[in-house]
């Protein structure tokens, strides 16, 4: 694996790889002094052109408790604040002779087109509205726990999982979709009209626009957050009406299995797509995932820069 693109670069043993050894990295969050010499010498840089709050400090903390050494960079306070472009910025970084890069753009497609520039490995940590393929492995990560980490990837077999909301601007949507239907989940993706993009027939996977329906028959329950950044029209009527429809709310919670997984990637809207009852709930998974993130990302850095990247 030369680099982390999609979801799609993957194949089931790169997934199951990656998956096993962030069980032994999550051991080192328990440990009092959380450090591994596994990538001593190693500079990774994040290169951040989008807000983040979780994924920059995971892999942030995922690169130093690697023992690696790890620089931020964000576009405010940047030169790209005064107009550099992409290709000049990423041309900058590479220079200073960093051995990964990880980035988050605005534009999908822009890791893809940082390959062909630098020597680098590229990690995607989210693409516009493409892909975010180490949130689709974190949120994996987490669901195999709930399901039974000892059947490895088969405790993904005949399991339902409904992807809930805004899925046209979710590149978390796209990843999860990926990498479910490989593991051999079935997702089911369950919004408005308005909020799914054109072609998601092509997806491989099954579409309902009726919660209700869908929610009483999975194994987990996976919320978007309503991206309102990206929106620029009229999506739905009111954020009320989207609740009503598409919000899990206290009934609906009511209304799941017993011990149907409750998961969100963040950051939440509480009280638009998911309650504060949801949220806390005792099967909700929120907190476990953001955990994942810092094993999940420790273990791809180690794929890449270990050793393995390299060939």
């Amino acid at each position: 694996m030369r680099h982390l693109l999609s979801a799609a670069d993957l194949s089931l043993t790169d997934v199951g790889s990656i998956l096993d050894l962030a069980e032994e990295m999550a051991d080192v969050q328990h440990r009092s002094i959380k450090k591994l010499p596994a990538l001593r010498g190693r500079t990774v840089v994040n290169l951040f052109f989008e807000d983040s709050t979780r994924t920059r400090s995971s892999f942030e903390i995922a690169g130093k408790w690697l023992s690696a050494d790890v620089i931020n960079i964000s576009a405010k306070g940047s030169s790209v604040s005064k107009g550099e472009s992409l290709r000049d910025t990423v041309l900058t970084v590479a220079a200073m002779g960093v051995d990964a890069l990880v980035i988050r753009h605005a534009a999908s497609g822009a890791p893809q087109q940082v390959t062909g520039w630098i020597d680098a490995q590229v990690i995607n940590a989210g693409d516009g509205m493409h892909e975010h393929p180490t949130q689709a492995l974190l949120d994996s990560f987490t669901l195999r726990k709930h399901f039974g980490a000892d059947s490895g990837v088969d405790a993904f077999a005949g399991r339902r999982i409904a992807i809930v909301g805004d899925i046209t601007h979710s590149r978390v949507a796209r990843s999860n979709v990926i990498l479910l239907k490989k593991l051999g989940a079935t997702p089911i993706l369950v919004a408005p009209p308005t909020l799914l993009p054109s072609g998601v027939d092509s997806w491989g996977c099954e579409v309902s626009h009726d919660l209700d329906q869908v929610i009483t028959g999975v194994d987990a329950v996976m919320m978007l957050r309503v991206q309102r950044e990206r929106m620029s029209g009229g999506y739905f009527p009111t954020p009320r009406e989207y609740t009503v429809g598409y919000g899990l709310t206290r009934d609906r919670v009511a209304a799941l299995k017993p011990g149907t997984a409750i998961c969100h990637p963040g950051p939440m809207n509480r009280g638009l797509e998911i309650s504060a009852d949801a949220a806390d709930a005792a099967n909700s998974l929120i907190l476990d995932q953001v955990a994942a993130g810092v094993a999940v990302r420790m273990s791809v850095l180690y794929h890449l820069l270990g050793g393995e990247g390299e060939s």
